[in-house]
Order: structure tokens, then C-alpha cells, then sequence
């Protein structure tokens, strides 16, 4: 039996609080061959997660803490949805479908999800990075991230 304590959140979001990434995350899956991966990953606001799309799986995400903001693009960066999960909504968890470009905004530090997604991992296949957004830790990332967190239906990403 395992059991997750709700203080396993708050140890996440202090190693959040430090991290680069302003998220982490604890794995429940054993390893990378699993069948199925499961994991919980906090946030905090300044966590950039690139827009992304996931080819060959879809990924399920249910809010355990706070609350997100889940958008998803086109193929040039246009806004296509945006959903509000978590807290406050009336949502409480998303499934993302194979192939679709989408980001995660994260409303308060220390929001937090569990993700579940088909196994085994291959890191060739588990994510494809979108040409029209920054990577990670790039200098435009916060503006980014700040665009993203006001735009609305239609808008285009910018050029950063």
C-alpha cells in the first residue's frame, strides 16, 4: 500500500521554491519501463512549462492544490482553448489528447497535480517542444509566460 501524505505538497513546493524550474516533482511510477507513469508535479507562478504536444500519448492531470490555467495552440501559436483547473473552477482535472500543443499556467505557488500518462517512457517520443515558444530557462521565457497568462482566443504567440 502506498499512501501519499498531504505534506508530500508541501516538501514539493519548498524544493520548487528552490528549484530553477520553479516546479518538482515526486515519481509513484518505479521506473521508466512502467506501463504506466504517475507522478505529482507542484508549481509555483514563475514555473515556464513550453508549450509542448505529446505525439504518441495522451497525458490525464487531476488538480490536487491550487489551480492552473490549461491553453491550448495551433500549429503557428494561435490560442485554441483556454481552461481553468483546480480551485475555484469547475474543473478538477484535464486529459490532454495525443498531438495536441498545449502549456499549464500555474495560478499560486505550490499548485499541484497528479499526471498520469501510458508507459514505458521513451524520450524520444515523450515530447515534442514547439518552435514557436522559448525553451526553458531562454531570457524570453517570462515574457512568455507573462503572454501567455493575459491572451485570450486567437492571439498569436510572439515573437520573443
Amino acid at each position: 500500500m502506498k499512501l501519499f501524505p498531504r505534506a508530500l505538497l508541501d516538501e514539493l513546493t519548498t524544493k520548487a521554491a528552490a528549484s530553477p524550474r520553479a516546479r518538482a516533482h515526486y515519481n509513484i511510477h518505479t521506473s521508466a519501463s512502467d506501463l504506466v507513469q504517475r507522478f505529482f508535479v507542484v508549481a509555483n507562478r514563475s514555473s515556464y512549462f513550453r508549450p509542448h504536444r505529446h505525439a504518441v500519448k495522451s497525458e490525464l492531470a487531476l488538480l490536487v492544490r491550487g489551480r492552473f490555467d490549461v491553453i491550448t495552440f495551433d500549429e503557428v501559436g494561435r490560442i485554441t482553448a483556454r481552461y481553468t483547473v483546480g480551485e475555484g473552477s469547475a474543473n478538477i482535472a484535464y486529459e490532454t489528447p495525443r498531438g495536441t500543443w498545449h502549456t499549464l499556467i500555474a495560478d499560486n505557488d505550490g499548485a499541484a497535480f497528479l499526471e498520469v500518462k501510458e508507459g514505458p517512457y521513451d524520450p524520444a517520443t515523450a515530447t515534442e517542444f514547439a518552435a514557436w515558444a522559448p525553451a526553458e530557462g531562454h531570457a524570453s521565457a517570462p515574457l512568455f509566460l507573462e503572454w501567455a497568462r493575459t491572451a485570450r482566443l486567437g492571439d498569436i504567440a510572439p515573437a520573443l
